[in-house]
């Protein structure tokens, strides 16, 4: 089962400096209205062809606006091998900077 973090999880590890690989799996025009600073993006419909992007060794927060489609996504990273968390609630429980 995917291990899932909240939002202010991931805002305290930012905050503390530690490293935390973020993909955001949203599409384009949301992400325009802005992601949390650093993450990648990479649309949920994308994932499986850009997977080759990503390292094995890490562990990455995944995000969408809400929790279904990092919840998805979650499912297909995990099926090839990554090691990945889901972050409950998506943008929409983000409280932290965005770029």
């Amino acid at each position: 089962m995917t291990k899932r973090v909240t939002a202010e999880e991931v805002c305290k590890r930012m905050k503390n400096g530690e490293e935390c690989s973020i993909i955001d799996v949203r599409e384009a025009f949301e992400v325009a209205e802005g992601k949390i600073p650093g993450a990648k993006h990479i649309p949920l419909g994308e994932l499986a062809f850009r997977k080759h992007e990503l390292e094995k060794d890490k562990t990455y927060v995944v995000v969408c606006q809400s929790g279904n489609r990092s919840k998805a996504a979650c499912g297909i990273l995990e099926a090839f091998g990554y090691h990945v968390e889901d972050m409950i609630g998506g943008m929409n429980a983000w409280g932290g900077k965005i770029e």
